[in-house]
């Protein structure tokens, strides 16, 4: 990848991140509320801003669902195309160590853009008639919490002092136990 490709996917992913943004707030600022003006929720987002809505706006809705459909399977396929990539170079790794070392770290983290992107389809690729709160929350905490810190333990348990340690931490408090 040289620089001018660089530029052009940060520029690509700062123009649409910037127009899909807008035309949720529009949307959200063109909905009549009244009523209560909490939200019952872990961050604002636009599910629970609509719950707050009077009335429902088929057409905002109608535009909503695109936006996040193509935000979110956009993303999952370019990071499955980069991951596709990424097992086309290992393979051609000549080790056997090298292969595995290198499977184990993409398939941790594999894993944790699997759990995400899971969670993301949840809250923002169904209908809008089967929006639950509590579950919502949940599973936003899972994706805006949980995955993000995931990614450290994908880290440090791959490194082979911290295994090592671990090993011993765990030897020393099995034979303990048995004592």
């Amino acid at each position: 990848m040289n620089q001018g490709f660089c530029t052009k996917l940060v520029f690509f992913s700062a123009t649409t991140g910037f127009l899909f943004s807008t035309i949720e707030t529009i949307f959200v600022f063109t909905l009549p509320f009244c009523g209560l003006n909490k939200i019952n929720h872990f961050f604002c987002d636009i599910a629970p801003l609509l719950e707050l809505a009077c009335a429902r706006n088929y057409i905002g809705e109608a535009v909503i669902f695109p936006i996040c459909f193509l935000a979110v399977c956009c993303s999952f396929f370019l990071i499955l195309l980069s991951y596709i990539l990424i097992l086309n170079t290992i393979l051609k790794i000549p080790t056997t160590d090298g292969k595995r070392k290198a499977f184990s770290t993409c398939a941790s983290h594999l894993i944790v853009v699997i759990v995400h992107f899971g969670c993301i389809s949840i809250i923002y690729l169904r209908p809008q008639s089967r929006y639950t709160l509590n579950e919502d929350t949940l599973i936003s905490v899972t994706y805006t919490l949980v995955t993000p810190l995931l990614n450290p333990f994908v880290y440090i348990l791959s490194n082979k002092d911290v295994q090592i340690a671990l090993k011993k931490s765990l030897g020393r408090s099995t034979c303990t136990e048995k004592i």
